[in-house]
């Protein structure tokens, strides 16, 4: 797990990243505090920990840009102490508020709590089926390294076979899951979004995934 530190304090920073370090995670961090959002954002952490007392802006700022382009975790580690700090803390979007000095096991334990959480909320997220990942939040599959935007049916479709993998589905079973409405209830319309799921698949290097039993229906 990665772990990306905004802490101005140079001896603090480096303290902080020998004790993640030592219990396994992988610590990042930047004196660019002009741009430490973007450069938060953009390391891939799946972990921030974020002071409040910083240089160019405050910790509260940093963690709003964070926040409304990423739900990455944030855990305010901070000095202030005040029951304002928390709480505008929390409603910047962070995820806890840790005062310093801090007992390292403690914080060592809700950082594990929190990417525990992350984690199984991430799973949920996603199907993995034959090498596939389809993420529901982005809609989109993966497979080998590279990604494919898929439509809203042809999201539905996918969700819908990956989540009974191994099982066939009839048209009329997909059609009733997809479209509870007559005015879509179509088969000319499932016809079209087959295929071009099939042709997305098929350029991620997947051409028999999505199989056909003649009469039943599909599976993958």
């Amino acid at each position: 797990m990665n772990i990306f530190i905004i802490e101005d304090d140079v001896r603090l920073r480096e303290e902080l990243a020998m004790l993640l370090e030592k219990y396994g995670y992988t610590c990042q961090s930047s004196d660019d505090f002009p741009n430490i959002s973007s450069l938060a954002l953009s390391s891939g952490a799946d972990l921030v920990l974020l002071d409040l007392n910083l240089p160019y802006q405050d910790g509260f700022q940093v963690c709003r840009e964070i926040r409304q382009q990423s739900e990455v975790p944030v855990i305010v580690l901070t000095s202030r102490s005040q029951d304002f700090d928390e709480l505008l803390s929390l409603c910047t979007g962070a995820d806890d508020f840790i005062t310093k000095p801090y007992h390292p096991q403690i914080l060592l334990a809700r950082i594990e709590r929190i990417l525990a959480r992350t984690a199984k909320a991430g799973e949920s997220l996603r199907l993995v089926h034959n090498g596939l990942t389809l993420n529901l939040l982005s809609a989109e599959i993966t497979y080998g390294g590279k990604s494919l935007p898929l439509t809203k049916n042809e999201l539905g479709i996918l969700k819908l076979l990956m989540g009974n993998k191994g099982n066939i589905l009839s048209r009329e079973a997909i059609m009733d899951e997809l479209w509870q409405s007559e005015e879509f209830i179509d088969e000319n319309t499932l016809n079209v979004n087959i295929a071009r799921l099939r042709k997305k698949l098929s350029a991620l290097g997947l051409p028999d995934y999505l199989k056909t039993k003649r009469g039943l229906g599909y599976y993958v």
